[in-house]
């Protein structure tokens, strides 16, 4: 009875110190993030009648979003910080005496950092996904594209974008590659009169400087519409594919409930299968993320026996999270062109860091 209540001890020590070394680590990272991100409010809010505040109140309720966006580094390297510190002060060498094997500490830190991925998806996005909502909300209540708007319905893209004279209405199929399918183009003027009336079989937007294809154009004179049609015509536009996807794939301000539960809603209203699905995905993986980056943080300490070690785990742990988010966006990247499937994108550093984690396993250290 009396080695069951010790071991109680020695795991709530150690799941209350490595949270707390967690929760430092998402601090100080914090801090760092509103230093930084506070400058560019600042310098986006000097010429704007705002409160002194406001570049403040924006930058810290926009943190926490990137916050999540990096859990995997803050994981590791709490997880290292903490297992650097466990080793130093002698308490893995008690914590062994009453039966923590290296094994054992390794899957006790590993599946806490798996289930606080799972809290974080359910409990704590909803709350950073609303935030992010209220900073965007705000931010293009001041932005200079006010009068550019980008709209997604179930019927296609619809787009209003102000000209030097009048104003450009477009509607289309959301894009396919990078054309604009069955386009409509309306140019009004000042006072909102028809200009012109362009009607497009389609329209290549990988620049900024459209190409349309199989045109007619209708301008009005003397009353009725006369029509004029080319093969070819190219008008200039604010928007182009990578502006307009940005649109499709924005899902900062979507929860992973929400994506979950409106996940075919959003299909309907025009929002790419393929974006959704990705991030699904990418919030699906977080908590095996947390899980692999805690393991491989734990693996390197638990190999390593002498605290002349500690710089070189501190250079090899951070060369691992550049080499592993270098692998993520890599992966990510093919997975966005079509090389390889998305799915398969997003879980493949996934599958390779497993792959280094078991072989890291079998290796670790009971001395």
């Amino acid at each position: 009875m009396k080695q069951k209540n010790m071991n109680k001890i020695f795991l709530n020590y150690l799941l209350k110190n490595f949270l707390k070394t967690f929760f430092v680590v998402i601090f100080i990272a914090y801090c760092f993030g509103v230093i930084l991100n506070l400058f560019e409010e600042i310098e986006f809010f000097k010429n704007i009648n705002v409160s002194p505040f406001t570049p403040l109140i924006l930058t810290s309720i926009y943190i926490p979003s990137i916050i999540i966006k990096i859990l995997p580094f803050i994981i590791f390297i709490s997880s290292l910080w903490f297992m650097l510190s466990l080793r130093n002060s002698k308490d893995l060498l008690t914590l062994k005496v009453f039966g923590f094997s290296n094994i054992k500490i390794f899957f006790i830190l590993a599946f806490t950092s798996f289930i606080l991925g799972w809290i974080i998806l359910i409990a704590i996005n909803p709350l950073t996904s609303s935030m992010s909502k209220y900073y965007e909300k705000t931010k293009s209540n001041y932005s200079r594209d006010i009068d550019h708007l980008v709209t997604f319905t179930k019927n296609g893209l619809w787009i209003k974008e102000n000209l030097n004279k009048g104003q450009r209405i477009i509607s289309a199929k959301k894009p396919e590659g990078f054309k604009l399918i069955e386009v409509m183009i309306l140019h009004l003027d000042e006072n909102s009169k028809l200009v012109e009336k362009i009607v497009a079989e389609e329209a290549n937007i990988k620049s900024n400087k459209w190409d349309l294809k199989n045109v007619q154009i209708l301008m009005p004179a003397d009353g009725v519409l006369k029509t004029k049609k080319k093969d070819n015509y190219e008008i200039t536009s604010i928007y182009d594919f990578e502006k307009i996807n940005s649109l499709f794939k924005n899902f900062n301000t979507v929860s992973f409930i929400k994506l979950i539960t409106n996940y075919n809603d959003f299909i309907k209203n025009g929002y790419s299968k393929i974006f959704l699905t990705q991030s699904l995905h990418l919030m699906l993986s977080l908590p095996f993320f947390l899980f692999l980056m805690t393991a491989l943080a734990s693996i390197f300490t638990l190999n390593s026996l002498q605290k002349s070690d500690n710089f070189k785990l501190i250079v090899l742990g951070l060369i691992t999270c550049v080499l592993t988010f270098y692998l993520k966006d890599l992966s990510l990247a093919l997975g966005q062109t079509d090389r390889i499937p998305i799915i398969l994108a997003i879980w493949s550093p996934v599958i390779a860091l497993s792959f280094f984690t078991f072989i890291g396993v079998l290796q670790i250290n009971e001395k």
